[in-house]
């Protein structure tokens, strides 16, 4: 029966997986289909859905939002609440406070942690005179006060400007506005321009015509996404517009675009609740976009189905279920253990691999653009070393080396996604297919291999002192894992960073300029250098070795964030105030573990151990 235990695991898990695939929303409302309409932002084609989830990531580090009642909005229901239904949206509690500080200062509970729009507008002045003043400063001047200050001052304009997406403020009912001001425009055209040449006019037009020009002036100025496509089916991204640009043209006497009016009837019928009407009206202009803009349709579609199925969500579940058999094995020594590890990596990185493949056909980029998909990307390379070392040693230490680097880096790149659009273009000298198809993914690949081996050391030091296990064969082996992995890290790390000298000399007309993020890829070779010479020469043996790949984690992570965080030279983009502390407790982290591994062999329970049959290598 053990046998079939490994494979029974990985199926309820794979069960699992695939029930998440049947939609659990039951309302009248086709908000799915809402959700996959196109629009223009930052840059790139995305469906509604992601505009909403990347806006509440950033105001509320999820992609949900929890009510009293246990019920869940959604991103998409909750985006057409702000958009359609604004007095109801107010009241939800979507910003999150964390600070005791910016609590006090907008006069809010301290016991709280989310916050509704109406509770923090009564400050609001205060709030936006705060973040004026923080926004003049340089990022490492700021206190952790004013950085959760400018962070929820950005949110609270976020918020504003997703309220003007599709709704000019205060319509109530914005198809019968429409009608009225369509009907309202040859007059008031006619009025404005009499009175421009000081002719007499009609006053009652005149006023409500600029009436409506005031409300169309904000919506374009403020309103967020471009969710008015171009009518020609040729067009490029600045044919999109928003619907208060839209509508200005319209009072200068341009046509209504098609898309409007089915537009306008889908945030009427929301706010009235009315489905029947909301569904016919997204009918029709799903109809009518599925004729003109076939791309466009495709990939709103296939990006809502990446944001549903959230594949690396699930992988990083799994990983933790890997992890956990991983270690039991270690415990109990049953082979069923260890092959359940196995299998549940490998599910998770089946999911991990359908992710970044996913992530690679909807930006028509190679794996690695930015921070959050180069911890994706250093993740899965980690995950295959480890599953490599697994089918050689069969151990099981592959299959936790993989298990916890694949959910430490999604966690990583979890925290990075809050800032926004994960898929967001790229900077126009990064944005060169060749070049980061073999300097960026090759350099990545020498991450990968460091954090390998810098996890392997650390699972020798900490199976030497604080358990018994560490015995011959194992510590033998886990030399030759850390060893082989460095000299991958080591011809991965040179070419990478020769070829982003070839790059560099492509895109900024110098092979080298001592920029700190060139300066820590090579710090990155020549520690493995360091690290080959000292094992060939003898200075070092397997524990010696140990405690230099430690300190290669520590390198690595400088050359990967740290260097981010100096908001000096050519690769300071990504920064977040809040990866230093992350950084500081990481090389904290790192220190202590070699500081154990600096203890004399006697103090190292493996070596004292009676029934230890191995001496770990001094």
């Amino acid at each position: 029966m053990k046998k079939f235990l490994p494979h029974l695991i990985v199926a309820l898990f794979a069960a699992w997986m695939l029930s998440t695939l049947v939609p659990r929303e039951k309302s009248e409302f086709e908000l799915r289909e809402f959700g996959k309409l196109p629009v223009l932002l930052n840059g790139r084609v995305q469906p509604m859905d992601s505009v909403g989830r990347n806006a509440l990531r950033q105001l509320r580090n999820k992609q949900t939002v929890y009510l009293e009642d246990q019920r869940t909005l959604g991103a998409t229901e909750w985006l057409l609440e702000v958009m359609a239904k604004p007095e109801l949206a107010d009241t939800r509690p979507v910003f999150r406070v964390d600070n005791d500080e910016v609590k006090s200062l907008l006069k809010l509970p301290v016991d709280d942690k989310y916050f509704t729009f109406t509770q923090i507008e009564p400050a609001f002045d205060e709030l936006e005179k705060q973040g004026r003043r923080i926004g003049d400063l340089e990022s490492a001047q700021r206190t952790a006060f004013e950085r959760q200050t400018y962070k929820l001052y950005g949110a609270v304009i976020l918020y504003q400007r997703l309220k003007l997406t599709l709704v000019p403020p205060g319509m109530d009912n914005f198809t019968n506005a429409l009608a009225e001001f369509q009907a309202a425009a040859p007059a008031g055209v006619a009025a404005v321009r009499l009175q421009q040449m000081g002719r007499a006019h009609d006053t009652n037009a005149f006023n409500a015509f600029m009436g409506y020009l005031a409300v169309f002036n904000r919506a374009a100025q403020f309103g967020y996404a471009l969710c008015v496509p171009p009518v020609e089916p040729q067009h490029n991204r600045d044919d999109w517009k928003n619907m208060g640009t839209v509508l200005m043209e319209t009072a200068r006497g341009e046509p209504l675009p098609p898309a409007v009016p089915w537009l306008a009837a889908m945030m009427t019928a929301f706010r009235h609740d009315d489905a029947a009407a909301f569904n016919a009206a997204l009918r029709d202009y799903r109809a009518w976009l599925g004729q003109k803009m076939v791309a466009e349709v495709a990939k709103g579609r296939q990006e809502y189905a990446f944001n549903f199925f959230d594949p690396f969500y699930k992988s990083t579940v799994i990983y933790v279920a890997a992890l956990l058999a991983g270690l039991a094995f270690w415990f109990f020594w049953k082979p069923w253990l260890r092959q359940t590890a196995f299998n549940l990596v490998v599910l998770a990185c089946i999911l991990h691999t359908l992710g970044l493949v996913a992530r690679m056909y909807l930006e028509r980029r190679p794996p690695v653009t930015n921070l959050y998909s180069s911890a994706v990307f250093i993740g899965w390379g980690s995950v295959l070393l480890g599953l490599f070392l697994e089918r050689i040693h069969r151990d099981g230490v592959g299959s936790v080396v993989a298990a916890i680097v694949g959910f430490v880096t999604q966690i990583i790149a979890l925290n990075l996604a809050l800032g926004g659009d994960t898929m967001e273009m790229m900077r126009a000298v990064l944005d060169s297919n060749f070049w980061l198809a073999t300097h960026v993914i090759t350099i990545t690949l020498g991450y990968s291999a460091m954090f390998v081996a810098g996890l392997l050391a650390i699972i020798y030091i900490l199976r030497g002192v604080l358990t018994n296990t560490l015995n011959e064969d194992t510590a033998a082996a886990i030399g030759r894992m850390v060893y082989g992995i460095i000299c991958f890290a080591t011809l991965f790390s040179f070419i990478g960073t020769v070829l982003g000298g070839i790059w560099a000399d492509q895109s900024w007309g110098r092979f080298w300029g001592w920029d700190p993020k060139e300066n820590g890829a090579l710090l990155i070779v020549i520690w493995c250098a360091v690290i080959l010479h000292a094992r060939w020469g003898g200075f070092a043996r397997d524990r010696g070795v140990m405690n230099m790949a430690i300190v290669g984690n520590i390198i690595t992570a400088w050359s990967w964030f740290g260097v981010n965080m100096l908001g000096v030279g050519l690769h300071s983009y990504g920064f977040m105030d809040s990866g230093f502390k992350w950084l500081v407790l990481f090389v904290g982290s790192q220190l202590l573990v070699i500081a154990l591994g600096l203890l004399p062999l006697s103090a190292w329970k493996s070596f004292r151990a009676p029934s230890a049959t191995a001496r770990p290598a001094a």
